[in-house]
């Protein structure tokens, strides 16, 4: 391994860090500046896809409403494995356990935990790892009620 594989690599862990550290607080701006202009975003539950975003104008708005009812999001970022296609392009994978807090209708406290796996592309663009398409596989989810 050389040196820019081993900068590719931390920045491609970083990439994938910030875009967890973003969704928990909220700031979709910067989340979605992580992507391509024309990045794809495609949620898959139950091995289906559910929907698919294109471009970041569809991925902010989709990210934005998605999280407006949680009071707390809470990513924590697992393993990432990283296979370089060239110098400008890399495939990974990275797991994140998620935890979502919102008060329902009648007041009660719902917590939702989940297991997400994400199937992504990067590509370099201006000296920048970028993701250009994320697969969302929502694995597995509970839910408590308190």
């Amino acid at each position: 391994m050389n040196t820019q594989e081993i900068s590719d690599r931390i920045e491609l862990k970083q990439l994938v860090d910030l875009f967890s550290n973003y969704s928990d607080t909220k700031e979709n701006d910067k989340q979605v500046a992580l992507f391509t202009e024309d990045g794809v975003v495609n949620i898959i539950n139950d091995s289906k896809v559910s929907f698919i975003l294109k471009g970041r104008e569809n991925i902010f708005k989709a990210f934005s409403s998605s999280m407006d009812e949680y009071s707390s999001v809470f990513h924590m970022s697992g393993q990432q494995t990283v296979d370089f296609v060239d110098a400008d392009h890399a495939n990974g994978v990275a797991y994140n356990y998620v935890v979502l807090v919102k008060t329902d209708e009648n007041g009660k406290i719902v917590t939702t935990n989940e297991g997400v796996r994400y199937e992504d592309k990067y590509e370099k663009v201006n000296d920048k790892w970028l993701i250009s398409e994320r697969n969302s596989n929502f694995i597995w989810n509970t839910e408590d009620i308190k």
